[in-house]
């Protein structure tokens, strides 16, 4: 059965429409939520499904294959020691950037008060913040801290990933210190970076410009 299911068609809405079109590819369910991983660059199979909670085996490895064919992804084995495959979004994949923000600022008005279920990765914030951030006509690599844990992320690159999970890897241009709340009502539009900061709520490390643009110096 697993081998039909991988040599099965592609489902489509059969619609001349470019919505529909784009939705044949990326309509599916965990999709998007695995080009969001992606934005942050190479991830191994194992990482992948760490990150995503309530995805199973076989449906995440059922839609990197669909992935893969649509021209979405590629996959390659990292050179030893490493050795493993790694899963990586191609340009046309990168494109989705755009999309998956215009989802997060629709969506954020529902994120409401986090429920006792939810799960939660800091790396979550990077996309929402990535647009926040870039609404202040920043360039730059940011290094954020969160209590869940850090990421970085890169501001009016073109190319390459979007984030990145952990410390930075090179010295950042500034470094951001806020809690989980402020995070979220920035991701909300509650409020904007600089009104953060200028509330004490975010704290600004960091002698570069982007750093002193940021603390309105």
């Amino acid at each position: 059965m697993s081998r039909l299911r991988r040599m099965s068609p592609r489902r489509s809405y059969d619609q001349y429409c470019s919505a529909a079109r784009a939705l044949d590819a990326v309509g599916d369910r965990w999709t998007l939520l695995i080009v969001r991983e992606l934005l942050g660059g190479p991830r191994r199979y194992t990482d992948l499904h760490a990150d995503l909670p309530g995805v199973s085996t076989d449906v995440l490895a059922s839609r990197l294959k669909d992935m893969e064919r649509d021209g979405l992804t590629t996959r390659r084995r990292l050179p030893p020691p490493g050795a493993a495959y790694v899963y990586e979004l191609t340009g046309r994949g990168r494109e989705l950037l755009p999309v998956l923000q215009a989802l997060g600022e629709w969506g954020a008005p529902s994120l409401g008060e986090r429920g006792a279920t939810d799960a939660v990765r800091a790396h979550w914030f990077a996309l929402p913040l990535l647009r926040g951030l870039a609404g202040e006509g920043a360039e730059g690599l940011v290094e954020v801290r969160l209590d869940e844990g850090e990421f970085h992320v890169w501001l009016g690159a073109e190319e390459g990933p979007a984030y990145g999970d952990g410390p930075a890897p090179e010295e950042p241009d500034v470094r951001l210190s806020l809690d989980t709340g402020t995070c979220t009502d920035v991701s909300r539009g509650i409020s904007t970076v600089l009104d953060a900061v200028r509330e004490g709520r975010i704290e600004v490390t960091g002698e570069s410009t982007l750093a002193k643009v940021l603390r309105g110096e």
